[in-house]
């Protein structure tokens, strides 16, 4: 009880999450002016990082030392560079960069999350009338650096799945909306022997036949136009459903799984990676506030517990063979359909 009187004496940790914001936003302007890049290779004394980066001197000190407050800069007497982990995350020369995630979050999601009071009263998602939320892929501007950022953040998901599964008992699988195909990359060449298919949107193909291409994987990896509450799934071992299942509701997400089973030979399988919540509800808040993005961002969608997926799983036909976190944030479900593995 003491512990609790003196957490409640001050009201700190709620005006810190009140001006949460100050910090997100100060990543994002520091991500518009390329600050981990410009100072990702050496320090550069107050003066020079500010003429580097094109801003006044009013601010620039103060907006500095708040980014090594936030563990994005360091500071010694030779001046300011890029942390460890902004080099490696927030330097845009880097594969592994996620700063078009934040451009995402600037142009999509802050507008969006302004209007969380009427989606709760109302229950309807606050995207603009007469588009989606992913109409941005038709701007290649905004599209690019978004998938490239997705193509980070499920990098380290993409190299825990090539060890995961078996996939030696596999020849083929699907990543349904899978993107630029990033993924699918990761595991043909870990695995030599599987061949990979993109099923997704026909907006998204030039993006995946330019960065396939570019990676030399195009005899490896197709990709097939659809829609999957239009037409069946085309037809492979095993099917990957990463970031789906959170943007429907139960009735699409049993349509889906139920497709996938269909798609999948006996002994076929299907993994499933989303931003679960945990059984309690309360010990995920980044998976929790996700489910309410979902809330804001699609018709019917929300984040969901292990144990829902399993229910959905057993019901579409499945055997649950492994719950794994992976990536950071978010929990990989393996299961297959009974039967004899097709195998090689």
């Amino acid at each position: 009880m003491h512990a609790d009187k003196t957490a409640a004496s001050s009201p700190a940790p709620v005006l810190q999450l009140t001006m949460a914001f100050y910090s997100s936003q100060a990543l994002i302007s520091a991500v518009e002016l390329d600050v981990f890049t410009k100072l990702a290779d050496k320090p550069l004394p107050l003066e020079e990082a500010r003429q580097a980066l094109g801003i006044h001197s009013r601010g620039a000190r103060d907006f500095l030392d708040a980014l090594v407050a936030l563990e994005l800069l360091d500071r010694d007497e030779s001046g300011y560079r890029s942390s460890a982990v902004a080099r490696q995350y927030l330097d845009r020369r880097e594969p592994t960069f996620v700063g078009g995630y934040a451009m995402m979050a600037k142009h999509y999601l802050m507008p969006v999350w302004g209007k969380l009071t009427d989606g709760l009263r109302t229950g309807e998602p606050q995207v603009p009338t007469g588009g989606g939320f992913f109409d941005g892929y038709q701007d290649s501007n905004a599209a690019r650096p978004f998938l490239g950022a997705m193509d980070a953040v499920n990098g380290q998901v993409g190299r825990e799945l090539t060890e995961l599964v078996d996939w030696d008992r596999y020849s083929s699988f699907v990543d349904v909306g899978g993107a630029r195909g990033n993924l699918a990359a990761t595991l043909v060449q870990r695995h030599p022997g599987l061949s990979g298919t993109v099923f997704d949107l026909p907006q998204i193909e030039p993006y995946f036949k330019e960065h396939i291409e570019a990676l030399g994987l195009l005899d490896r990896i197709g990709y097939v136009v659809g829609d999957f509450f239009e037409e069946p799934l085309p037809k492979a071992d095993v099917h990957i459903l990463g970031h789906i299942l959170h943007y429907y509701g139960e009735e699409q997400r049993r349509h889906i799984l139920a497709s996938v089973h269909e798609a999948v030979p006996a002994g076929g399988g299907i993994v499933i990676y989303d931003r679960l919540i945990d059984s309690d509800r309360r010990e995920r808040p980044l998976s929790l506030l996700g489910s309410l993005n979902m809330l804001l961002t699609s018709d019917g969608g929300r984040e969901y517990t292990l144990s829902e997926c399993h229910e959905w799983l057993a019901d579409a036909g499945f055997e649950v063979r492994m719950s794994q976190p992976v990536g950071g944030t978010d929990v990989l479900v393996f299961a297959t359909k009974p039967g004899a593995a097709e195998g090689r």
